[in-house]
């Protein structure tokens, strides 16, 4: 195995063709900002001349000096017949001034006489011509060999010679994709272990996610001599994705001992997955491998309890290698040590003798039957083991709420009004107010009743809202599970609330949410 692996990240223009993905040109500099401090070698910019955007981006990135990456514009080989310095493609890549130029070309036959509709010696041209005019302009140049495998499998000569022609041209690097990402891993490892041995050229890989298999077969491609990885943060990529590239620079350096990125900056790695995805509008995915949120989370007793004595038991690596943390969930499954382990995780101050918790936890198992959940409802949890350990005090409480909908007949127009009273102290309130529906009324009046007393709610607002509708065969009166997710701007946290009724679920889940913010005041005070 080479001692160096090189990251070439490629979210920039292959991420942004999975469904859903968009980045403004702005988007684009902050995330290279962030992948070049991560030391990641090559930022792929975008394809130039095929929109404003991706122009726009080269624009800028030639006035900015990037301390580690170097940044690669895309392209494709010239077009048939056609000499380089008359084709636009070609001069759109001159005219971005990168110090990288990546070209795709064709190296599958089916494609060369089906798609482009080419002699297969013109294709071979177009290839070795578009290499070496970079190369003669001092460019650093990839040559992407789209379809190979597909192509390898079905004309082995052929996908080789295709190879020849970018290697007798110069080229810096092979790039070996797996374009329809239906390759087995064991055939990556034979076909690269074949190239390497046929030709002197650095190779490259570039996998797709079709069968589950991208990672793998970037490093299957690895352990033969490949010397660069292309791949996307957080796989974003068309169809099912590229390869992902956080897990795989997890794996390179944590698992295969290859010198890549820099082991010290992998406690960034998380920090980088969850920047990315909030940039682009994407939830972060919580079962990621090493930087999702579940990636290190137990919730068996048994594990849980093993964990408590030696994490390894159940963790592959320390989660702060990766910038991550060990949770534990609460759940029917739970025992002591989840409860235990649980309450310290959020700060409480509980240990193995403390006389309530076994009833902590028949109470925590009876609410999971009942239909509560709190695997995302942390800060119900924390009030509830408060109220068990009789540390919690009420900052208000309730004589009564009530909620009209009123729909005109007339015009369709439909009003939404709710009104809350409420004792704070020795003073009563009542409030109404009107919202987009009978939960967001809700919302409004317990707001408008609390903030003469407590003004910090004003930062608190609703960020998602789900609704899980329990035991579906009752129909219209089954029982609902409401989780809402509360933010103040420096935290979120979830809270839960059941009933048959889905306004009452949804005012337990709201009242949760309003005495967590305001005991989380009151303890940092």
């Amino acid at each position: 195995m080479n001692p160096k692996v090189a990251i070439y990240d490629t979210t920039l223009r292959d991420g942004t063709q999975g469904e859903g993905i968009s980045l403004s040109s702005a988007d684009k500099l902050r995330i290279a900002d962030r992948l070049d401090a991560f030391g990641v070698h090559y930022i792929e910019g975008g394809w130039p001349g095929s929109n404003p955007k991706d122009m726009e981006f080269f624009t800028e990135a030639r006035k900015r000096k990037w301390k580690h990456a170097k940044i690669a514009a895309f392209g494709s080989t010239r077009r048939a017949k056609e000499v380089c310095s008359r084709d636009a493609n070609i001069q759109a890549l001159v005219d971005a001034q990168t110090p990288v130029v990546t070209m795709v070309g064709k190296t599958w036959s089916l494609h060369v006489r089906e798609v482009i509709r080419v002699s297969p010696e013109e294709n071979l041209a177009m290839i070795g011509d578009s290499v070496r005019y970079f190369k003669e302009r001092g460019k650093e140049v990839f040559y992407d060999a789209e379809h190979f495998f597909d192509g390898y499998k079905d004309d082995p000569a052929y996908a080789l010679a295709t190879l020849r022609a970018a290697q007798d041209a110069g080229v810096d690097v092979l790039v070996l994709c797996d374009t329809n990402g239906g390759t087995m891993p064991h055939e990556v490892s034979r076909i690269v272990a074949e190239v390497k041995r046929q030709l002197h050229a650095a190779v490259g890989i570039h996998t797709h996610n079709d069968c589950g298999l991208a990672v793998a077969n970037a490093l299957a491609a690895v352990e033969q001599g490949a010397s660069q990885v292309q791949g996307t943060i957080n796989g974003y990529g068309e169809r099912a994705g590229n390869c992902n590239i956080t897990s795989v620079m997890a794996n390179l350096v944590l698992k295969m001992g290859i010198p890549s990125i820099p082991r010290e900056n992998l406690k960034h790695l998380r920090e980088l997955s969850l920047f990315v995805d909030d940039l682009a509008n994407v939830r972060p995915d919580i079962r990621q491998p090493f930087v999702g949120a579940t990636a290190f989370a137990h919730k068996g007793g048994i594990h849980v309890n093993a964990v408590e004595k030696v994490a390894r038991s159940y963790e592959h690596i320390e989660p702060e290698l990766v910038g991550n943390r060990r949770r534990v969930l609460v759940s029917e499954l739970s025992g002591r040590s989840n409860v235990l382990l649980k309450a310290q995780e959020l700060g409480m101050e509980v240990n193995k003798d403390t006389p309530e918790l076994r009833e902590i936890l028949k109470q925590l198992k009876e609410l999971e039957h009942r239909g509560y959940e709190f695997e995302a409802a942390d800060a119900s949890f924390q009030l509830l083991v408060q109220k068990s350990l009789k540390r919690h005090k009420p900052f208000f409480q309730l004589l009564g709420y009530r909620v009209i909908m009123d729909r005109r007949a007339q015009d369709g127009q439909q009003i939404c009004e709710a009104s809350v009273k409420l004792r704070v102290g020795e003073k009563a309130e009542h409030t109404v107010a009107e919202g987009d529906g009978p939960v967001n009324a809700l919302d409004t009046a317990l707001r408008a009743a609390l903030v003469k007393f407590y003004p910090a709610i004003q930062k608190v607002r609703l960020v998602d809202y789900k609704v899980r509708i329990l035991d579906s065969g009752a129909g219209t009166a089954a029982k609902t599970r409401v989780i809402i997710e509360s933010t103040d701007g420096d935290s979120i946290w979830g809270t839960v609330g059941v009933h048959d009724n889905i306004i009452e679920a949804s005012w337990e889940a709201l009242v949760d949410s309003v005495e967590y913010k305001l005991f989380k005041d009151e303890k940092r005070k």
